[in-house]
């Protein structure tokens, strides 16, 4: 991919024309320092005041320098070719991101070269009864912008970068020129003496109407990232030359904004475009420093934006292949974007048409916003992701960028709702387009949002590990399951799906036999391929593997000391086995139970056939003599099962067989648990039955019970023991039974 990339790359091997550092602080520079400073810069301190203007200021630079900190963050990630913020995105992020943030931009930047020439023509608004009387017509912008943009178009064509990068020289000097006169300059006739932070106009604009026209202006600081493959070191010039731009570019602004508010009243800041000629020592110099600061900005947006659609079709983020070889295609050993200069000219001269220089801005600010939020974003996400191929040598701070994502979005929402909605869903279209054109590839977003996810489990799962214990501590069922019959059988799998759906936490491991090698292993990669597709199928919440052992027991002996899902150690094992099943599938069950225990885990064992749960309306619960410790569990996991939406419907009733001696005490007791709510029974399915022989609990069991979905019947180790697997063939009536076998006393608040 990267290969690709360097064939429409400014020579990237010899990295182009081998600049320094100087040329990205110069086009960052005279970009911030442009036609918003000289043209609306004081119509936004004589609208909103000088405090209005510095929140204005600070509101713009909470966007601009988190985006630059992640800007150069991640143009140290790895070698910069060219295509400027493209490349360095579409190399950290992957193409599928890349493009989608960089088709914006591009759209940005080549609207910004229009924006330039449209103010371009502003700085021959002093020359106007001039022009009228030789062309005996009234003054229009679009003649001085249409060919100054025509031939502009035309240097870029046969000269290429080397030109503006010469250029860039030139309009520095003639800016600091031009700062320089201006803040030598005398206050205007009129003006009251001293500094008046909140003097606005009268009717003014809205605040957010103002910023929006004016935060284009601090976007400049990206300009020399579109260099990027004519630097000799850019890991090095991009975050210097961007960060010194951005922190100069402030200073200056906050500086200008006090010496307008001080030097003209806020009505002629505000209705003269031209203000800043009329304070400077000699006016002349601000027209011409106008001149050349859009000139320079034009220049570098035309030398930016071909470069960064270069790139994108390079990387074929457009849907035709013949567009992205044409797009693609450079001119000389520099690779020049001769075609998509073309292209971006086309652009231009359609915006340049529109001739409004606020209306454009604010179309500029919404494009820019996206971006710079998308970067923000991004870069916030990989702080967290941590992944291995993210390491830059510089770094910012993940609260910056988290800061400069949250503010893009609280501004294009406040400069207007309705484009904000519609930059953010064509965001989310372009991502899906190319996500959509690009089949097989890894999902770049989903590779980001899976390593911060993955961090945050291991950051909770060892933060979990390190809690105190406490004797107030809720139990919560933890269930592992380790099982070989996963695809001949649908019960136990989804019977554990169905109580881990909220309350529990549930892993489920498929047994292969065997040793492991490496058949074994891509043969248990694609029975968890298998398996993973059928939970997304059933919408099951389980954690699902394969464990390859030599037996069932050794398989057991393993699992049972691995360590919870979400950082909670596993409490509880699941066996099953149907009544179809030979006898050796209960021995298996039998051991698996004594296993358990011996790592202190209550036991859960489903006996299951071809009722398949009926229609999960009736749940029987029968409590005997033994289940003094079971009972809690066996009403827990009952109310458990009722609260998937399969089980909503259903009832439980509570069967409580006892010896006639106890009858009396075990009664008032359960009926005190349900009237008191803490187990919600209703009294009428309370059913206390007096029976001191087993072979007419049998009875009784099979009578009530034989057409219930599911009965939950609690056993014991003693009995096990006793009975040997014999004893879950116990009441061969009953459909689908779950045997509780509890070893910690939980209480039931």
């Amino acid at each position: 991919m990267t290969n690709k990339v360097a064939t429409a790359s400014v020579g990237a091997a010899s990295q182009g024309l081998g600049f320094g550092t100087a040329p990205v602080f110069l086009a960052s520079i005279s970009t911030i320092l442009g036609a918003i400073l000289f043209l609306r810069f004081g119509y936004a301190v004589g609208s909103v005041g000088v405090l209005g203007a510095l929140l204005i200021i600070i509101l713009g630079h909470l966007v601009t320098i988190p985006t630059s900190l992640a800007i150069a963050e991640i143009a140290t990630n790895r070698r910069v070719e060219g295509g400027g913020e493209y490349f360095i995105i579409s190399r950290s992020f992957g193409t599928t991101i890349g493009g989608a943030i960089g088709l914006a931009l591009y759209m940005s930047q080549a609207v910004s070269v229009a924006f330039y020439m449209i103010a371009f023509a502003e700085a021959f608004r002093p020359l106007a009864p001039w022009l009228e009387s030789q062309l005996n017509q009234p003054f229009d912008p679009r003649m001085v912008s249409v060919p100054g943009t025509l031939l502009l178009i035309l240097l870029m064509v046969t000269r290429g970068a080397a030109l503006g990068v010469k250029a860039l020289w030139v309009v520095a000097m003639v800016l600091g020129a031009s700062l320089l006169l201006f803040f030598l300059g005398s206050p205007l006739e009129g003006t009251d003496p001293g500094l008046h932070l909140m003097n606005p106009i009268n009717d003014a604009d809205p605040f957010m109407l103002v910023f929006a026209i004016v935060f284009p202006a601090f976007t400049g600081m990206t300009a020399g990232v579109g260099l990027s493959g004519d630097l000799a070191n850019p890991r090095k010039s991009i975050p210097r030359g961007i960060l010194s731009a951005t922190l100069a570019g402030m200073v200056i602004y906050v500086a200008i904004a006090f010496k307008l508010a001080s030097a003209a009243p806020p009505e002629i800041l505000a209705n003269d475009q031209l203000v800043m000629a009329r304070i400077a020592l000699w006016g002349p110099i601000i027209p011409i420093g106008l001149a050349c600061a859009c000139i320079s900005s034009a220049i570098g947006s035309i030398l930016v934006a071909p470069r960064t659609l270069q790139a994108l079709a390079a990387d074929r983020v457009v849907p035709a292949d013949r567009i992205n070889r044409f797009l693609a295609a450079g001119v000389g050993e520099a690779k020049e974007p001769r075609n998509a200069t073309l292209l971006t000219a086309i652009f231009a001269f359609v915006t340049v048409a529109l001739g409004n220089v606020d209306f454009v801005a604010r179309i500029i600010s919404m494009f820019f916003m996206v971006t710079y939020g998308s970067l923000c974003a991004i870069s916030f996400l990989e702080h967290f992701a941590a992944r291995p191929s993210y390491r830059p040598s510089f770094r910012s701070k993940w609260y910056l960028s988290l800061l400069g994502a949250f503010t893009c979005l609280f501004l294009m929402f406040q400069m207007d709702p309705l484009y904000a909605l519609m930059a953010i869903v064509a965001m989310l279209g372009l991502y899906t387009l190319i996500r959509a054109s690009k089949k097989g590839e890894a999902d770049d977003l989903g590779v980001i949002i899976q390593g911060v996810m993955t961090q945050a489990t291991r950051f909770l799962q060892v933060k979990l590990q390190k809690k105190t214990p406490s004797s107030r501590e809720e139990w919560r069922p933890s269930i592992i399951m380790v099982n070989g019959r996963t695809f001949d059988r649908k019960s136990p799998l989804q019977f554990l799906s169905w109580l881990c759906d909220r309350y529990a936490v549930g892993t489920y491991l498929h047994f292969m036999p065997g040793q492991l090698n490496r058949e074994t292993f891509a043969d248990g990669r694609r029975k968890l391929s298998e398996l993973i597709d059928s939970m997304q199928l059933d919408r099951s919440n389980l954690f699902v593997e394969t464990m390859i052992s030599p037996s069932m027991r050794s398989a057991l002996a393993q699992s049972l000391q691995v360590p919870g899902v979400s950082g909670v150690e596993n409490n509880t094992a699941l066996f099953e086995f149907s009544q179809h099943d030979p006898e050796d599938v209960l021995e298996e069950v039998q051991d698996g139970c004594h296993m358990a225990w011996g790592t202190a885990m209550d036991t859960l064992v489903l006996r299951h056939g071809d009722h398949f749960f009926g229609h999960r309306r009736r749940v029987h619960l029968w409590l005997t003599w033994h289940d003094d410790r079971n009972a809690n569990l066996m009403i827990l996991l009952a109310y458990i099962l009722l609260g998937h939406p399969d089980w909503h419907n259903a009832e439980i009733s509570v069967f409580a067989a006892y010896p006639k001696e106890q009858v009396k005490t075990e009664s008032a007791k359960l009926l005190e648990m349900a009237q008191t709510g803490r187990v919600s029974i209703s009294p009428r399915n309370l059913t206390v039955i007096a029976t001191d022989d087993r072979g007419n609990f049998d009875e009784l069991v099979a009578k009530r019970s034989a057409k219930a979905d599911l009965v939950i019947r609690g056993f014991v180790e003693e009995k096990l023991r006793e009975h040997g697997c014999k004893f879950f063939q116990r009441h061969p009536e009953l459909r689908d039974v779950l045997f509780v076998a509890a070893r910690q006393r939980i209480e039931i608040d």
